[in-house]
């Protein structure tokens, strides 16, 4: 048998499993000081939708 490369060696369905979820950022207005903090969350892709209404 001859030498495999290191790159066959990777775990591809971990890469497939990544390309399902969002990240999601919101801008988070504070009541105190008016300042913006951002919040970044990630999710399903198909739940981006329930998650932008709430």
């Amino acid at each position: 048998m001859g030498k495999q490369s290191k790159n066959s060696k990777i775990d591809r369905g971990k890469a497939v499993d990544s390309k399902t979820m969002v990240k999601i950022i919101r801008a988070v207005k504070s009541d105190k000081s008016g300042s913006y903090s951002f919040v970044e969350k990630f999710v399903h892709k198909d739940s981006v939708q329930e998650e932008l209404k709430n």
